[in-house]
């Protein structure tokens, strides 16, 4: 390959790659294709991330020493409004919920999932494999050897996480489940003599969960509305 002049096009030439790449590409991977040392592999990042800052439509986001560009995360709300009818699914609030505890917990088995809902899981499980925020990880020493789900890098990437370890205090988290049960249990109440459509729960959602799509299953079909 040709030598890249790293003083003037290092950058354009890592900005053309993440763009075509789309999903996020290892840093070393990178340099060592480019035949570039990780000093000016570094800078380069340092200089688009830069550019890519602010108000820009598109940001550079990094995770488990991987670069990706991203779209802005203030822009999230005019995003969903142009591609959420063309999504083919969107995450529920009771897949939301249970992303958290997995989020926190990990690695935990569905069943202890449970033991904190209080409810049943198995679709929100499932919709978290469909979409790849969750994988299998491993089986507990149990009986029965049940499965242990963990979060996907796909996870950190849909809420701008560069590791687990930026996810706020679990005992918040806690304290925010157990409002939303009690509003939960009110609302099952209230039904009886009120029409509850379009209530809005986002503002009890942890804070790295908030902005996602809450949608419903239909009681007719079981299809998602």
């Amino acid at each position: 390959m040709s030598t890249i002049d790293t003083a003037y096009n290092l950058k354009e030439v890592l900005y053309s790659i993440l763009f075509v790449a789309g999903d996020g590409i290892e840093r070393s991977f990178i340099a060592d294709k480019l035949q570039v040392s990780q000093k000016e592999l570094d800078k380069a990042i340092a200089q688009l991330k830069q550019e890519l800052s602010g108000d820009k439509g598109v940001h550079l986001i990094e995770y488990k020493n991987k670069i990706q560009l991203a779209s802005n995360p203030n822009y999230a709300n005019y995003i969903s409004d142009v591609l959420n009818p063309i999504r083919e699914k969107s995450l529920t609030r009771a897949a939301l919920e249970t992303l958290a505890i997995i989020a926190y917990k990990q690695p935990i088995t569905k069943l202890e999932v449970e033991d904190i809902r209080r409810v049943n899981s198995d679709y929100a499980v499932q919709i978290l494999v469909d979409q790849n925020m969750i994988e299998v990880v491993g089986r507990k020493d149990a009986v029965g050897k049940p499965l242990l789900f963990g979060t996907t890098e796909s996870f950190l990437k849909r809420f701008n996480l560069q590791d687990i370890n930026e996810l706020p205090d679990y005992e918040e988290l806690l304290e925010r489940i157990k409002t939303i049960r009690q509003e939960e249990d009110q609302e099952k109440q209230d039904t009886l003599f009120k029409n509850v459509e379009g209530i809005e729960f986002e503002e009890d959602l942890p804070d790295f969960l908030k902005g996602e799509d809450v949608q419903t299953i239909s009681a007719d079909d079981g299809s998602i509305a």
